[in-house]
Formats: C-alpha cells, sequence, structure tokens
C-alpha cells in the first residue's frame, strides 16, 4: 500500500465561530475571499491581508454563492432555489425548491460560468438527492437524481470529468463532462472515504481532488484514480470545504454545529478558516457567467 504524505500544518487565518462554514471561493474582482455560514444565512468576504470581514445575512440558508463575471454582488444557491445577492439583499429568481422539505447545498461554477448545485432532503432522506445547473438566462434543471446528501464539486483540468460528493454514502463520484454544453454523464463512485464525511472539495492542476473530511479532522487528497495520496490535519474535527487561493494555497472552511461544550473546550477554533501551503496550484474556478 503507498505512504500517505502529510500536506503541511494548517495556520488559522480567520477565526470564527460558524455554525457550518462552507463554499469558500475567492473574488477576482476585490482579491476577498467569500463564504458562507450555511444554515444562518450568512455572505461573508474576508480580506485575507487585513483580516477583516464584511457579513449580509439574508434571511435563508445559504449553500453558496459565486461571483458574477458581469451584473454586481453574487449568484447564489439558496433554500429555496436560485438568486442572486447584491446592495438589494436577496433576489430569488428560480424558485426551484419551494417548501420547507428540501434546500440547496453545496454549489460551484463550470468553466463556462454556469452554476452546479445539489439539492438535498433537510432529514437526508436517501436518493432525495439531485444535481441542478442554472444559467441565469432561464429556468434551473436537474441533470442528475438518486443522490443523498450531494455536496463538494469540481471538474478535471481538462475539463473531461465531473466530480460529486454523496456525504452521506461516503463515496466520491465521477462522471465524463462535456464542457461546451454542460451535460453530464452518469456518476460512478471513484473512490470510498473511510473515517468520516467527504465534504467539499477543490481540484488541483495535476487532476487531483482535495477533500473536506467531516468528522475527520482532516483534508485528504486524492489521485485521478482515486488513491490516497496525502493528509492535512486540522485542529478542528469537522472541515467542510477548501479552494485554492492563486498562489497554491488551500483555505479551509470548518464548522461547530452539533459538537458538544467538551467538543468546543477541546477545539476552539471550530468555525474557523485554516490554510497551508502546497507545492500545486487549483484548477481555476469561473466567475458565474451573468
Amino acid at each position: 500500500m503507498p505512504s500517505v504524505a502529510s500536506l503541511g500544518i494548517p495556520d488559522l487565518v480567520v477565526p470564527a465561530s460558524a455554525s457550518v462554514g462552507e463554499g469558500p471561493v475567492f473574488d477576482r474582482r476585490t482579491g476577498a475571499l467569500c463564504w458562507v455560514d450555511l444554515m444562518a444565512g450568512r455572505l461573508h468576504e474576508t480580506d485575507l491581508d487585513s483580516g477583516v470581514t464584511s457579513t449580509v445575512t439574508i434571511g435563508m440558508a445559504l449553500g453558496a454563492v459565486a461571483p458574477r463575471r458581469v451584473g454586481a454582488g453574487f449568484a447564489v444557491a439558496v433554500a429555496d432555489g436560485f438568486g442572486f445577492v447584491d446592495a438589494g439583499g436577496l433576489r430569488l429568481v428560480d424558485r426551484v425548491l419551494p417548501g420547507p422539505g428540501h434546500r440547496m447545498n453545496d454549489a460551484k461554477c463550470d468553466s463556462r460560468g454556469r452554476l452546479w448545485a445539489g439539492s438535498t432532503h433537510v432529514d437526508f432522506a436517501s436518493g432525495a438527492g439531485a444535481l441542478h445547473r442554472w444559467d441565469g438566462r432561464g429556468p434551473s434543471v436537474v441533470v442528475a437524481r438518486g443522490f443523498t446528501l450531494p455536496n463538494g464539486i469540481g471538474w478535471s483540468p481538462d475539463d473531461t470529468r465531473m466530480y460529486l460528493v454523496d456525504s452521506m454514502s461516503g463515496d466520491i463520484l465521477a462522471a465524463d463532462f462535456d464542457a461546451v454544453d454542460g451535460v453530464v454523464g452518469e456518476f460512478r463512485v471513484l473512490c470510498r472515504v473511510g473515517a468520516g464525511l467527504p465534504d467539499g472539495l477543490a481540484v488541483d492542476v495535476d487532476g487531483c481532488i482535495w477533500v473536506a473530511v467531516w468528522g475527520g479532522s482532516v483534508v485528504q487528497r486524492y489521485s485521478p484514480d482515486g488513491v490516497l495520496l496525502g493528509e492535512c490535519r486540522l485542529p478542528v474535527s469537522q472541515p467542510s470545504s477548501c479552494a485554492f487561493a492563486a498562489d497554491g494555497t488551500l483555505v479551509i472552511t470548518s464548522a461547530r454545529a452539533g459538537l458538544t461544550g467538551s467538543d468546543l473546550s477541546a477545539q476552539p477554533l471550530a468555525g474557523s478558516i485554516f490554510a497551508v501551503a502546497t507545492s500545486t496550484r487549483g484548477v481555476p474556478v469561473e466567475a458565474f457567467l451573468e
């Protein structure tokens, strides 16, 4: 069995107490790190140089945000569907999940700027999750069904493969991908994560997948064939997602939801953001096309 390398010791970069810190993405317009506190419905923008964070509360669970390419503000995946957040607050455009039973979860833009998001049942009913695609120019479409908690999303450097996590099954999935038309093939299991639940992910230019393992206190790096190559251990048990800065630094969000008082005494930094230097770079994450 190949050895598993240590991927470095992370530094604390944003002290915070997020219930479910999620969805890190860098805004090319400002250089800020954008991230969410999912169930609290908070959108944070952090200047990592100054440490200053500005926050907007939208009044609805917020799965992820995407900086816009043309318009001001952000495209968002929220509890009820898709919309925009700007100075005027939340503008819900595509109410594809009406009612309290489902919500959007993690989301990310592909190389053409389309926003892909997973939806889940609030009680994580088996098979009730779906993968959606939205371009802002019309209603979103469901492109795949049958998941439980669809989560981290990413694409290979050559744009021919899409990755998706189904957290409750512990699987990192892969499918053929047509970037021109935004068509994804049938998902298959690439690998299964051991202890903990795979959550958000990022893909590097070498084709490897970095996945935050909720409950595992670790971010793991897998080869394009699904072989575990390395681990970055964290001082918190619930790392939730990760994203690459332009210089190859990996930023990692975390959560404190569900932790007991004794848990929090042992890991007072739960809900904060960490960073670790890497020897690679991330596949660029595009802005939303509208």
